[in-house]
């Protein structure tokens, strides 16, 4: 194919969907803090079950609370009284102070804020737009394999030359992250089916417990229903794993490959630093 005309889509694609894509690219540096940042912030052993149950008892006394969510960067935990979209927002619900057992306002200032809205203009843009991320997602791999198309660049010491010599260099980390974006978009997780469904799904406090008897709470990032199934994220060893909670056990579910690569959340600290590289990349590229 002629490359000026590759020069030329390349260039209108990126000026179509500038906007869009410089949103999507700096809240993605912005959220590959978040891993390194949460992980950091946990203290094992410091959140017991006595205080969960006194929490809940307080707070929730009618047992309405369906979910909840722990934030180590600003210690506090969150009862949701109904399923949260994505991570849950921390205005979702009761947002009660660890520390004082006490009740916060919701809309107060915190860690967890900054990176919900991030996340919430990363996933849906403005007005919920999510149909915007996903075009512009899949724009970006068009673009990527426009660049591939145009051949192996001369490296010279321009900005060209720096922008085509980054973006060959950095080409698998390149691919890798809005692939894996528009994998998670279109619910694809390379983990198989779903799990059927147990027997019976607990109460809250119960299903606190029931983690609680082989789990470090503070490693707990939320307990909420998804797919009609109770389950918990918790953060172990190199990164989350997710399980469900019926009445009987609590069973860890397969890897989501794509959210793990997506998010940096894989290998510890590795699956940080190589996302904030490819955020710095890709802002860079743009």
């Amino acid at each position: 194919m002629n490359k000026n005309l590759l020069h030329l889509l390349h260039r209108w694609t990126t000026l179509v969907f500038a906007l869009p894509l410089f949103v999507v690219l700096v809240t993605g540096l912005i959220l590959s803090f978040e891993p390194a940042a949460s992980r950091s912030a946990i203290q094992p052993g410091s959140l017991a079950l006595a205080d969960v149950e006194q929490i809940v008892a307080k707070h929730d006394p009618q047992g309405q609370a369906r979910g909840l969510m722990i934030s180590p960067l600003d210690g506090t935990l969150t009862l949701m009284s109904g399923t949260p979209g994505g991570h849950g927002a921390p205005g979702a619900g009761t947002v009660i102070d660890l520390a004082t057992s006490e009740r916060l306002d919701p809309a107060s200032p915190g860690w967890s804020s900054l990176f919900m809205t991030a996340r919430r203009l990363h996933e849906h843009f403005v007005f919920d737009l999510g149909w915007v991320v996903t075009a512009s997602t899949i724009a970006m791999l068009v673009l990527i394999a426009i660049g591939v198309l145009m051949g192996l660049p001369r490296l010279r010491n321009s900005l060209s030359g720096w922008h085509k010599g980054i973006a060959w260099f950095l080409l698998p980390l390149v691919i890798l992250s809005p692939l894996t974006g528009l994998l998670m978009a279109f619910g694809i997780t390379l983990s198989g089916p779903p799990p059927a469904k147990g027997a019976g799904t607990p109460s809250l406090i119960e299903a606190v417990r029931m983690i609680a008897d082989d789990h470090d709470l503070a490693g707990v990032t939320w307990i909420r229903t998804r797919g009609g199934q109770l389950m918990a994220r918790i953060i172990e060893g190199g990164g989350p794993v997710v399980y469900t909670v019926t009445r009987e056990n609590v069973t860890p579910l397969p890897a989501n490959w794509p959210r793990l690569i997506h998010e940096g959340t894989f290998g510890g600290s590795i699956g940080s630093i190589i996302n904030v590289i490819t955020s710095f990349a890709l802002i860079g590229l743009l």
